[in-house]
């Protein structure tokens, strides 16, 4: 096939006019034109009034000859042979396997690590220590309602990660020269997944159909082989002379295994400190810290679309903003959620803790994102170990300031701009379950966050017109955007001083979001498979 790159088009441009362009570029008979495969689709916003389409698109042709075709347009960037997008597994587990490698947790890395595995033949077994994710949802839902948590099974931990909780986005900036990143959306649409997020250049699925898609996969690593244990605990990783040798459960059962994929996402605290206390190498990684701000949906809409606002292949409108501050900081949005909630994503008892979530349809009234300030490992003294006792030292601070009961402290932009205590709430209705409480945010981060922020918001303002409108809404604290904790691995992905344990995911340092897990989580699973047929 041939490929033909960055195609230009108005919004609404006719049906037939891809075909056109096609024939045209090629200088190609109507006839010789079969089939138009849309490998990608995106948009061109940077004026509002005047957006544009635009595609990557694969051509398949009859009586051509495409080497001389490609010959023709050897000089013209946008015309190149199609790449080979199909994934190819690296191996196969031998009929008489004798050793089952262990998957620690359920998120997007480790769901995949498992399924690539089991597509294999490997049998993995995987260990969750939250519930599947149906319960799960029962539990993240009857906290919202009613303040009670269970610290098990809640937005961090359980079947799917954090991940399931959220706006849905798959896509990422990772490298990815072998499409990975297609195999993931491809086993999310045999799961389920609407088709367009293979082709669309900012696909997203959104929290319900995540919930009934990772079941799908359940299910498929089930049939494969796998096995699957729901609220089991790892309590410890078994070492011996630098070598992995399998696992203990909270239930005092041990698991051999010397391979172990770690795939705990960024909120296992607990497991972080047994690691660190057996000495596998862990460093001190930067993470960020800050609000969720809110606005109407519509105010955003129109801002980035204008007279487009609405148009459906363009759906609720979405923005990524970055401020460098006069104290060296900077700001970014991050995690940016069109048409959803601010959601309670809290694990630990008496803390509050911030994040974004959004449905397919992404037709809530605001929007919101996150607003946060960098931390760097010098902010904590190199110690992956204080960066997390700055996380929740934050938290349980935004606990207090809530009320003490699960409410989130929050505050107009307008009053946070002024330096003012409380006045009253504004157009922005707050969208964060339980409740909020109005109080001063100023005592909720560091001063040089707070300043930080206090500059930035200003300054959006100037991208997004009433971005920093009087009426938006802060609500308080986003302190999980990424783990404070890396766990080094080598080119080998095995941990680079602990053979057989293989880290992987936002929780070691590896990803940021969905999409990014899941790559490598296939990863992973790769080089457990080639080291098991070379044990």
């Amino acid at each position: 096939m041939i490929r033909i790159n960055e195609v230009k088009l108005p919004l609404d441009h006719s049906e037939v006019a891809l075909h056109d362009f096609v024939i045209n570029k090629l200088s190609i008979n109507k006839d010789q034109l079969v089939d138009i495969h849309v490998f990608k689709r995106g948009y061109d916003a940077r004026k509002k009034n005047d957006i544009y389409l635009i595609y990557t698109l694969d051509i398949t042709l009859k009586d051509v000859d495409e080497e001389q075709l490609l010959t023709t347009f050897a000089d013209d960037h946008q015309v190149k042979k199609s790449p080979d997008t199909s994934y190819k597994y690296v191996a196969q587990a031998p009929k008489d396997l004798t050793e089952r490698p262990i998957v620690i947790g359920m998120g997007p890395c480790g769901l995949f690590t498992g399924l690539i595995l089991a597509q294999m033949g490997f049998n993995p077994i995987i260990l969750e220590r939250g519930k599947s994710v149906h319960e799960r949802a029962k539990d993240t839902f009857r906290f919202w309602r009613t303040r009670e948590l269970n610290t098990e099974s809640n937005v961090q931990f359980g079947e799917g990660g954090a991940g399931t909780f959220s706006d849905g986005k798959l896509y990422s900036q990772v490298k990815d020269p072998h499409f990975l990143g297609l195999k993931v959306k491809q086993e999310f649409v045999a799961a389920g997944a609407p088709a367009e997020i293979i082709y669309v250049s900012k696909p997203h699925i959104g929290t319900y159909k995540l919930v009934t898609m990772v079941e799908k996969m359940r299910s498929k690593i089930i049939e494969l082989g796998g096995e699957i244990r729901f609220e089991t605990r790892v309590e410890e990783i078994n070492i011996d002379d630098n070598q992995v040798t399998g696992v203990t459960l909270s239930t005092g059962e041990v698991i051999p295994s010397k391979h172990v994929a770690l795939a705990i996402g960024h909120s296992a605290r607990d497991t972080f400190k047994m690691l660190h206390d057996k000495g596998v190498h862990l460093e001190a990684q930067s993470f960020s810290v800050g609000f969720r701000i809110e606005h109407k949906q519509a105010m955003i809409d129109a801002a980035r679309f204008g007279k487009n606002a609405g148009h459906p292949l363009l759906g609720a409108a979405d923005y990524k903003l970055v401020h460098h501050c006069k104290n060296g900081r900077s700001v970014y949005s991050f995690c940016m959620c069109p048409g959803g909630v601010v959601v309670a994503a809290t694990s630990e008892l008496e803390s509050v803790v911030t994040n974004g979530m959004s449905q397919y349809s992404r037709s809530e009234r605001n929007a919101n994102s996150a607003i946060v300030v960098g931390i760097s490992p010098e902010d904590f003294a190199n110690d992956p170990m204080q960066g997390i006792a700055l996380q929740r030292q934050l938290e349980r601070n935004a606990y207090v300031l809530g009320g003490s009961s699960y409410d989130a402290p929050a505050q107009c932009v307008g009053d946070f701009l002024a330096g003012k205590t409380i006045s009253q709430m504004g157009d922005v209705e707050p969208s964060y379950k339980p409740n909020v409480k109005l109080t001063d945010l100023s005592s909720s981060l560091p001063d040089y966050a707070i300043e930080a922020i206090r500059e930035a918001l200003p300054a959006f303002n100037k991208k997004i017109k009433g971005f920093s409108n009087a009426d938006s809404m802060l609500t308080g604290v986003e302190t999980r955007t990424s783990s404070p904790v890396q766990i080094k691995r080598g080119k080998d992905f095995q941990s680079i001083n602990t053979k057989g344990l293989y880290p992987g995911g936002e929780g070691a340092g590896y990803a940021g979001g969905i999409l990014s897990a899941g790559i490598d989580g296939i990863k992973v699973a790769e080089a457990i498979a080639l080291d098991m047929l070379n044990a």
